[in-house]
């Protein structure tokens, strides 16, 4: 295996970790403890038990896939680690992090609120501003504070193990 593909293994694994708790966060906090919208709040309103359930059932099918991608993450890791590929510096580790929440952010900003129009970050009369904050916020300026992290935590040098 080359030296360039066993370097990236180990990020690869941060932004996976990062997308599934970007996921994690954004079901815990604007699903469940805000409770500004549900999976497919536009689609079925969570207006009466029924609906409720249907939204619910969503909203878990929804944390078991970001849990799978965490745990896809953790394993790439952890195959990394074994394989003795070089370790990302603590800063490098942090911005794969923020840069996989971003894209996670991103990518459900955009296939969710925009193109599918399943839910809005948050069901009120001004949606739009939020569904655009949410996206250049926790999407575009997430993924570049990830990746100026990533870019100077690899300039400080790589943490080998040997």
């Amino acid at each position: 295996m080359t030296d360039v593909r066993r370097s990236h293994r180990a990020t690869v694994a941060g932004i996976l970790i990062g997308i599934g708790m970007g996921g994690f966060v954004d079901g815990l906090a604007l699903h469940q403890i805000a409770q500004w919208h549900n999976m497919l709040s536009n689609i079925i309103p969570p207006h009466t038990m029924d609906a409720m359930r249907v939204n619910m059932t969503w909203d878990g099918l929804f944390h078991a896939l970001t849990w799978v991608i965490t745990l896809v993450g953790i394993l790439q890791l952890r195959r990394a680690a074994y394989a003795l590929d070089p370790i990302p510096s603590a800063q490098a580790f942090t911005g794969q992090l923020i840069l996989g929440w971003g894209i996670f952010n991103l990518a459900e900003g955009v296939i969710d609120h925009q193109l599918l129009g399943i839910h809005n970050v948050r069901e009120a009369p001004n949606y739009t501003v939020y569904n655009l904050t949410f996206l250049a916020v926790g999407g575009v300026l997430f993924i570049v504070i990830g990746w100026l992290l990533m870019r100077t935590g690899s300039r400080a040098g790589m943490e080998v193990r040997g």
